[in-house]
């Protein structure tokens, strides 16, 4: 059964970065039974996840990174859907705060206004708690130097776990780990 692998971009990103691009040819070159999509998500977090909702069926499964582990998260907990996320960010709503204002994400070549009822919609979007966190992956480099990597560790302590030392925001070496991504999803 061919699967539906979404791949959600992170915060004034696009379906046009790095890990995505470098995943979505690895997946083709394995000639593995999946159907790869990777959105470009609105700014807006209520838009994007109607983006995403709009995408699930009963064969999806998720990667995430940062803002996107965020959504992954979220979607995997509501729908039962497994998912891998790498660098998560875990409470962007506290984060974001200082980022109000205007926005350029270069990536999609859009200026925005970041504003409050965005940071408030990222809130409602929080679980406190992880319901079923057995379908959850985290990919975790403690040298991310954009988000706290201990936040993580404590919020997906249940999930299986694969954390490095050193790496940074970007998950260095992200390739090493498609094994381990296309095993933990299920994709065949």
């Amino acid at each position: 059964m061919v699967k539906r692998v979404i791949y959600i971009h992170g915060f004034n990103s696009s379906e046009l970065s790095a890990k995505a691009q470098q995943f979505g040819v690895w997946l083709k070159e394995q000639a593995l039974q999946s159907h790869y999509i990777t959105p470009r998500l609105h700014y807006d977090p209520r838009v994007a996840i109607t983006q995403l909702e709009s995408l699930l069926d009963s064969n999806t499964v998720l990667l995430g990174s940062s803002l996107g582990g965020f959504y992954a998260t979220y979607l995997s907990q509501q729908y039962n859907i497994p998912a891998v996320v790498i660098n998560p960010a875990v409470r962007p709503f506290e984060l974001l705060a200082d980022y109000l204002g205007p926005q350029y994400n270069p990536y999609q070549q859009i200026h925005y206004q970041l504003g409050q009822e965005h940071v408030y919609a990222l809130r409602q979007l929080y679980l406190q708690r992880l319901t079923a966190p057995s379908l959850l992956m985290l990919l975790q480099q403690m040298g991310d130097e954009v988000l706290p990597y201990q936040h993580a560790l404590q919020y997906y302590k249940s999930c299986p776990q694969r954390v490095e030392f050193a790496g940074d925001h970007s998950f260095m070496g992200f390739q090493r780990y498609f094994d381990t991504v296309v095993n933990f999803l299920k994709i065949t």
